[in-house]
């Protein structure tokens, strides 16, 4: 029985309580720790666990009975808190972003690398059966060789939303939407372009004026053989339809799920390819379910893990890539040039100091708030674009 301590108990460690409770045969969570610890007492008690309750994870760092940890806290102390529990022998699963930046990135890595132990960052959408077989396609090479990528990660976030006393501020939440909202989508095509050669940026902050961090970046990344892949990271966008478009030499596919097949005419216009059509449809349809999804796969692909002693999907080196990506972004837009990757030791956006020093601020943050009441949403699970689930409901 692997024992399963959560560090933070606000709105996302709902997602891991329960996808913990679905494997009750192989793991329980025996301990939950907040800052403010009566949170942890309400979800405590919420789910029946009977789990022991502290306010700060050097409460129980050296607990002999912890096998493994799930980080839910907000960006800025993921490092630290890893790199703790690694150091004293316990599996991590860390929430998204890994961290605010490469520096702490590679600290975690070799904390993990020292300690022999499963270290996990999120990317629950991998998890997905539409992203995962988008990627079995592209992999197939069935497309061919992918010339453009569209990367929509449309979100949309009231005013208040800022209001919370860690959100809005580069020191605690490390960025605005590209790194908090769109790192799902970054992540997503890292694991399937692989790193870019060059990336050149803008950001802004169109709507909120309580944050110092951007509200809307807009990226092209430039890879081998001319292709392009673009991406939009918003917090303004009504709808939240968000999608991941590959264009191939000879198909284009998405997640949500859509195929068209082009060949050409005599004269170089195109004409629509239906075989290569069904035959895509024919082998996407084909793909195996996935048995768990989305907190749920990776949470089981980290215990059978440790269970097996094999690699997990997503290790420190895919959730680094990950950040590489995004302080491109930043650094990007804040010199207004095009950035070669990869980013250097050397380079002031290697820390958060240097992000914090050379980085816009666009507004001053003026409210904070202890908590912010209400559910919240996880975006897409690509199975149908947002706009058509709304109107077929």
């Amino acid at each position: 029985m692997i024992n399963v301590a959560i560090i933070g108990t606000g709105n996302i460690s709902h997602a891991h309580v329960e996808a913990y409770l679905a494997f009750s045969d192989r793991c329980r969570i025996t301990h939950l720790v907040d800052i403010f610890p009566e949170k942890a007492v309400l979800e405590n008690e919420a789910y029946g666990l009977n789990a022991k309750v502290s306010s700060s994870h050097k409460d129980i760092v050296y607990d002999p009975s912890i096998d493994l940890v799930s980080i839910c806290t907000p960006p800025y102390c993921h490092a630290e808190i890893a790199i703790d529990f690694l150091n004293t022998g316990k599996n991590v699963i860390v929430e998204k972003p890994m961290a605010a930046s490469l520096e702490e990135c590679d600290r975690m890595i070799e904390a993990a690398k020292k300690s022999g132990k499963i270290f996990s960052p999120i990317a629950q959408n991998r998890f997905r059966d539409p992203i995962m077989n988008l990627k079995a396609v592209l992999d197939s090479e069935k497309i061919g060789r992918v010339v453009h990528v569209q990367v929509d990660s449309y979100w949309w976030r009231g005013l208040c939303y800022y209001d919370l006393w860690w959100r809005g501020l580069w020191e605690k939440e490390g960025g605005g939407c590209t790194l908090n909202h769109a790192v799902h989508h970054i992540d997503m095509l890292g694991w399937m372009m692989g790193m870019p050669s060059k990336v050149t940026a803008m950001m802004s902050n169109a709507s909120h004026d309580n944050a110092e961090v951007e509200d809307i970046s807009v990226a092209v990344m430039q890879y081998d053989k001319g292709t392009l892949a673009q991406i939009t990271s918003s917090v303004i966008h009504h709808g939240e339809e968000q999608q991941i478009i590959f264009q191939g030499e000879k198909a284009r596919i998405s997640a949500p799920w859509r195929v068209y097949a082009s060949e050409s005419k005599s004269n170089g216009f195109p004409v629509e390819n239906k075989n290569l059509e069904k035959e895509l449809n024919d082998y996407y349809s084909s793909l195996p379910k996935l048995k768990h999804v989305a907190h749920e796969g990776q949470i089981d692909d980290v215990l059978t893990a440790i269970e097996s002693g094999k690699n997990p999907l997503i290790i420190g080196e895919s959730g680094r890539m990950t950040i590489e990506l995004i302080t491109a972004i930043y650094k990007a837009s804040t010199e207004e040039r095009a950035i070669a990757l990869p980013i250097k030791k050397d380079d002031p956006f290697y820390t958060v100091q240097g992000i914090m020093k050379n980085v816009t601020h666009f507004y001053k943050k003026l409210a904070s708030v202890k908590n912010l009441e209400g559910s919240i949403t996880l975006g897409n699970d690509y199975s149908v674009y947002n706009y058509d689930r709304r109107n077929n409901q």
